[in-house]
């Protein structure tokens, strides 16, 4: 007879794999970070939402997420994959170079912020060690949501990014002293106040905690300098997929696992393993192989984050938890961003990491609780701060686009502040380039090599910088505005060309151009035949499709290759260019 099977966990995994088949689809129609819908599914599905239906209306029961422990097994997983794909992306002479902003804007933020978030506890009635820990769980934000959203927006990479990075990081190495003083406070109250609390017997159990993650991260990095190339080596001799993931999964479940054994988070732990693997030959494959599991793993971690939240405890204190979430995340904020410009950021990196960490984290939910059960917070206060960590983590999504609003327009008021906007004086036979991304990088460098003069525009303030810094005639403005293309000499022009990557802006340069004038060569980058028939329409005088153009490239070394001699090919290539031009002018073409 076969065994009977326990429907519950696979119903729950169905139901959190069909809500993913939903929210990334949805979302990116929706132009929604997927963050943000994984964070209401939770809410909806979990145990205080549609969870609490189950005994009533059992058929909701069934699309509803019960275990809360079970998901947040495998959401912290989900951390530790993409702080292990971090870790790959990194190096320890890269790392080295961040030391500054880890351990001084960093570390500064975790004690600044603790001492800010918790003088306000303090002042509502709680006691100084429930204050201190309640700071000190608020100052951290949430590593997973800030380095997914930045991952999104494929911006790990910029200074921003890896200011934000390092504060996580700082975040992270901070655990270790946080959980300590847990430890310390709770013994304290368990034998009768604060009177056992001294100075030095903090200090010397602060040091042994520090000098034993120390130690563990010492043993990590050492051990696997030793081991983990030659096993990789060993593992990929045998040339077997299935083998190759296995060791890839054993290695980040392990140094997790280790880090967690010694007081720090796991997600540490793969940080590290990644930031080894990282200097191996095998880092390309190992990132690919890994990405479906940190995916899917994080999108579990969103919704255990958002099945925290009950409703129905919001609800009894609406305008306290809301004043409080809106109060903590700017007063993070603030402390953030001034630390930011004391460490010499400029001011739009300072209000993107202020705005993007005013959140709190996924270590509060362990701290909270830590803290609940050593009798140091009364199960109240822990449930309101909870909400408080929850509400603030589901507004993120929503501060980083803020954040990244307000770094656009304080970069675009430096520029003009800068004389950025300032096209200089009006040089007769100066073509205009619109757009200075590589395809007009590429224009710009033959017109100067050619002796051709020209002016470039572009709207993003930190490429106009740079690339003024090298002598290059580049201006920051909008180019869709007539008033602007005057000033930078449309009048005497013989020609604009338009290199932008965003379609409707360029529609709306080329419809600019042609108000003002209709008799100037307009020649403009186009993405694909529907766009260069609209351009077309709109007045271009001509196109240029990239993929068209890398198709025809192509064909030509193939023709070359099987023996055409050049001439022939030239001709083949110019006929087909024509014939495709001809079927776009008539909005015939579909390629």
């Amino acid at each position: 007879m076969a065994a009977a099977t326990d429907l519950g966990v696979y119903r729950e995994a169905l139901v959190f794999l069909g809500t993913a088949g939903v929210v990334i689809p949805l979302m990116a129609r929706l132009r929604i970070s997927p963050v943000l819908g994984f964070l209401v599914a939770g809410l909806v599905l979990g145990p205080h939402g549609l969870g609490r239906l189950d005994e009533t209306s059992s058929w909701l029961g069934l699309i509803a997420i019960t275990s809360q422990s079970a998901v947040d097994r495998l959401a912290e997983l989900g951390v530790s994959f993409l702080l292990f794909s971090i870790g790959l992306q990194l190096s320890f002479d890269r790392l080295w170079t961040m030391r500054r902003l880890v351990f001084g804007f960093g570390m500064l933020q975790v004690v600044l912020t603790t001492a800010a978030i918790g003088a306000v506890t303090l002042a509502f009635g709680n006691t100084l060690d429930a204050s201190l820990v309640i700071g000190a769980c608020l100052a951290l934000s949430s590593t997973a949501i800030v380095l997914q959203l930045l991952a999104e927006q494929r911006r790990l990479a910029t200074l921003a990014g890896r200011s934000i990075f390092a504060v996580l990081l700082a975040q992270d190495l901070a655990v270790v002293p946080i959980l300590f003083l847990i430890v310390v406070f709770g013994a304290a109250v368990s034998e009768g106040g604060g009177g056992n609390v001294t100075a030095s017997s903090v200090s010397a159990g602060l040091g042994l905690a520090l000098l034993q993650a120390v130690g563990a991260i010492m043993l990590i990095v050492s051990v696997g300098r030793l081991l983990l190339r030659p096993l990789f080596r060993l593992v990929a001799r045998t040339h077997s997929r299935e083998l190759f993931m296995a060791t890839i999964l054993f290695i980040v479940v392990g140094t997790s696992l280790l880090t967690h054994a010694a007081g720090l988070s796991m997600a540490l732990g793969a940080f590290l393993a990644g930031l080894l693997l990282s200097e191996t030959e095998f880092r390309r494959q190992v990132e690919v192989d890994i990405e479906p599991f940190k995916g899917m793993l994080l999108g579990l971690f969103f919704i255990s984050v958002g099945m925290r939240i009950d409703l129905a405890e919001v609800s009894r204190t609406p305008l306290l938890l809301g004043a409080s979430v809106v109060g903590m995340a700017v007063l993070k904020a603030l402390v953030i961003a001034a630390l930011a410009r004391a460490f010499r950021l400029s001011w739009p990196i300072a209000l993107e990491a202020g705005l993007l960490l005013a959140g709190g984290g996924e270590f509060a939910f362990l701290v909270l609780g830590m803290a609940g059960s050593s009798g140091l917070l009364q199960p109240d206060v822990e449930q309101f701060m909870l909400l408080v960590a929850s509400g603030t983590m589901m507004l993120t999504p929503l501060l980083a686009r803020l954040g990244r609003h307000a770094g656009v327009q304080a970069r675009r008021a430096a520029a003009i502040t800068d004389g950025f906007e300032d096209p200089g004086p009006i040089e007769p036979g100066r073509t205009i380039v619109i757009g200075h991304g590589r395809v007009g990088r590429i224009i710009c460098d033959i017109l100067a090599k050619q002796g051709k003069p020209f002016i470039a525009i572009e709207r993003d303030p930190d490429v106009v910088a740079k690339g003024r810094a090298t002598g290059r005639n580049l201006v920051y403005g909008d180019a869709t505005s007539r008033a602007f293309l005057r000033k930078c000499g449309l009048g005497e022009a013989p020609a604009v060309v338009v290199t932008m990557h965003d379609s409707a802006a360029a529609e709306q340069a080329v419809a600019a151009i042609r108000a003002d004038r209709a008799d100037i060569a307009v020649i403009v980058r186009a993405r694909d035949a529907a766009h260069a028939v609209r351009l077309f329409n709109l007045g271009a005088t001509d196109v240029v499709r990239e993929v068209l153009e890398a198709s025809f490239e192509i064909a030509s070394t193939v023709l070359q290759t099987l023996g055409l001699p050049m001439g022939k090919v030239i001709a083949i290539i110019h006929d087909e260019r024509d014939i495709r031009k001809k079927l776009v002018r008539e909005g015939r073409a579909t390629d």
